[in-house]
């Protein structure tokens, strides 16, 4: 974030501490995006989503006079959306859920592009486990570095470094399986 938006944050975090409605208001366009992103890739689900973010705004307008600055308010709402992600997957189990192995194989020939590929990642990873899937997210989604990924999650950096190289072997072992289980399986000319 620049300067300026940080700059322009601090000041909208103030007004909207003194209750000024527009400030708020500013607060949500900002950051809306990320909360939304992060649901989103997590839960897999744009309802969901929509109301993971609606509440995690809800927890933030409630929780204003304990937000010290615009750093602050960042790592806040990371962390208030993780911890909601993590409730709304835990109450939904009625949901079908789709283990890393039932995942469909992409038919792609790997010479050529395939405009189903990054939904087919998005899909595998997914079906991470929910901590694993969270560390991919904040790494990859939100391109924040280990300590950040640490600090959201409350957790140790070699954690964080052990569950994004796990994930990020066994997204490769499956993404390998696919390529080559659809080389044998093009038309032979």
């Amino acid at each position: 974030m620049n300067t300026a938006t940080l700059q322009r944050m601090e000041k909208a975090l103030a007004g909207a501490g003194k209750g000024d409605p527009p400030a708020f208001a500013e607060i949500v366009r900002e950051y809306q995006a990320m909360v939304f992103g992060m649901a989103y890739h997590f839960l897999q689900d744009q309802s969901l989503a929509e109301d993971v973010s609606q509440e995690v705004f809800l927890r933030l307008y409630q929780n204003l006079a304990a937000i010290q600055s615009s750093a602050h308010l960042m790592l806040w709402l990371r962390k208030v959306t993780h911890r909601r992600c993590i409730d709304e997957a835990r109450r939904a189990p009625s949901r079908p859920t789709l283990s890393l192995e039932e995942a469909p194989e992409p038919a792609s020939n790997p010479g050529t592009s395939d405009p189903l590929l990054g939904q087919k990642l998005r899909r595998l990873v997914a079906s991470l486990p929910e901590d694993a899937r969270m560390v991919v997210i904040l790494r990859f989604q939100e391109e924040l570095g280990l300590a950040e990924i640490a600090e959201v999650l409350d957790i140790p950096i070699n954690t964080v470094k052990s569950r994004l190289q796990r994930s990020l072997a066994v997204l490769r072992e499956k993404v390998t399986s696919t390529l080559e289980m659809s080389a044998y399986e093009r038309p032979r000319e």
